[in-house]
């Protein structure tokens, strides 16, 4: 399990002179879609976990709807987030064939962060981020969803935030990594009352 410390801390490694993080062919996406919550998201969350449950068995160790689409009620770019922790994800081997047989690919390799892959669906859309147990981002991920699940003033704070960031992104011609460094001085003022409420700062 992550320490109390690594949980608070936001880790942003630089990427390592002469690496990318996106693989061959691969790259940010540009025109940022924020829709309306849809309740269609939990019923292709569940097609996605079958596929990856069917693809790694007991391999997967966790799978975890994540992200603004777990969230009834948030408006969110329609690609269901996804956690799945395994053993090892630096061990591509043991994971990553089994999901490219279920439609998945490795769109992202980021091993100087906690060992994270990024592979995609395009039906139903998807991003699903790889893991270790060990991985402080997989508990962070879901404190933030249910602190938004339970305060909707936070959860309103957040879609403001979004569609705003959104609506200057695609005015600047931006990608969606931009995008994301738009919202992130909200997102960090929110997991920090989410992390004051659960005890992991002190107050």
């Amino acid at each position: 399990m992550p320490h109390r410390i690594d949980i608070v801390t936001f880790h942003d490694p630089p990427v390592p002179d002469g690496a990318s993080p996106w693989v061959p062919g691969a790259g940010p996406s540009f025109h940022i879609d924020v829709a309306d919550s849809d309740p269609a998201w939990q019923g292709w969350f569940d097609e996605l976990a079958g596929r990856v449950r069917r693809a790694l068995g007991w391999r997967a160790l966790v799978i975890e709807h994540v992200g603004s689409t777990s969230v009834p009620g948030l408006p969110a770019k329609p690609i269901i987030d996804i956690d799945l922790v395994v053993a090892d994800p630096a061990d591509e081997a043991s994971y990553l064939p089994a999901l490219e047989a279920e439609g998945f690919e490795l769109r992202v390799r980021e091993p100087w962060w906690f060992e994270h892959r990024v592979l995609r669906s395009l039906e139903p859309r998807c991003h699903l981020h790889v893991f270790g147990y060990d991985s402080p981002e997989v508990v962070k991920h879901r404190l933030f969803r249910d602190w938004l699940r339970g305060n909707p003033d936070e959860r309103d704070l957040y879609a403001t935030t979004k569609r705003d960031a959104a609506a200057t992104a695609n005015e600047a011609g931006e990608h969606s990594m931009q995008y994301n460094a738009r919202k992130e001085q909200v997102v960090r003022e929110i997991y920090q009352r989410a992390f004051l409420a659960a005890g992991l700062l002190d107050g």
